[in-house]
């Protein structure tokens, strides 16, 4: 890792200060001169009301690190590649399936890097799963259940956009069990059918359950609610041949036929800044729809129920 890259930050929200500067601060192969954000800043830095300001006064720059909010990231996004600047894409990746992969189109005709990262396939239990899934050890697969309940007061308290068309709502942290189930699976996954549950005031849903087959023929089934405490959980369990293969805290802890696996340190954000160095260093993309979408399956044939307002 000799190149250093100069990277600017778009979106100075919870997840930039909580994840991607600490993440960057730790990777010696870029150098963060500049941000863009609409109400805040950060210190050491110049700092810019939005990107395209951003990329007006830094011609040098060459590559930005896109968390804002999905709905406006394709026209962020779009600013970047045009300018010749090489895109990391916070998750979701998007609004839409086909923004991600216009952008993706973009990003070869300028011969640039685009990276669609999801952050839970870093997590330190993916690999070590994924490796296991596929040797034949494991044997045939039976069944995948998937359970991501969570308190959204906690996590996304006064956070307006992800009620909002774009935002996922219960999807947004739902989204991470699918990058990690499409990741670890050596099967693709087809959605059957999914009822979404959502509040009177909203159009996004705080609960959702997805019915999924793989090309194996083994059922998936995935549940998501926001409306859980005060203990989360952030599981997955695969029947196998072999036994059960169990994740837990969001990938964090992995269990195989009854045994703890030592899985190592979490670094899920510095593990992605290593993957878009990697991808800059050697001009690949690295574009991954297949999380978004189920989702957008799931919105286009689930059944949808509304239940009581929210009351944000």
């Amino acid at each position: 890792m000799n190149a250093v890259y100069q990277l600017g930050i778009v979106g100075i929200g919870k997840i930039a200060r909580d994840q991607h500067l600490p993440a960057i601060a730790a990777q010696p192969g870029f150098e963060l001169v500049a941000c863009a954000s609409r109400n805040a800043s950060v210190d050491g830095v110049r700092n810019y009301r939005d990107i395209d300001a951003l990329l007006a006064a830094e011609p040098s720059l060459d590559a930005v690190s896109l968390c804002a909010p999905p709905q406006v990231r394709y026209a962020q996004a779009l600013a970047a590649l045009e300018a010749g600047k090489h895109v990391m894409l916070e998750k979701p990746p998007g609004a839409s399936v086909s923004e991600v992969e216009a952008l993706y189109e973009i990003a070869r005709a300028r011969g640039v890097t685009l990276f669609a990262s999801w952050h839970s396939r870093a997590a330190s239990a993916v690999e070590p799963a994924r490796a296991w899934l596929a040797s034949k050890e494991a044997g045939a697969i039976r069944s995948v259940e998937v359970r991501w309940k969570e308190d959204v007061r906690r996590w996304h308290p006064g956070q307006q956009w992800i009620w909002e068309p774009g935002g996922l709502g219960v999807f947004d942290p739902g989204i991470n069990a699918l990058s990690i189930v499409t990741q670890i699976m050596p099967h693709e996954i087809a959605l059957r059918g999914a009822t979404l549950t959502t509040p009177s005031d909203t159009a996004t849903p705080i609960a959702a359950e997805l019915d999924c087959v793989a090309t194996n023929g083994a059922p998936v089934r995935a549940v998501f609610d926001w409306r859980h405490g005060p203990v989360e959980e952030w599981d997955i369990d695969i029947e196998t041949d072999a036994g059960r293969l169990s994740m837990r805290e969001g990938g964090k802890r992995l269990s195989i036929a009854g045994k703890e696996i030592d899985v190592g340190a979490e670094r899920e954000y510095p593990a992605l800044y290593e993957r878009f160095h990697e991808l800059i260093a050697t001009q690949a993309s690295d574009v991954d729809v297949r999380p978004l979408r189920l989702v957008a399956d799931a919105f286009l044939t689930g059944r949808h129920i509304e239940t009581e307002a929210f009351g944000r």
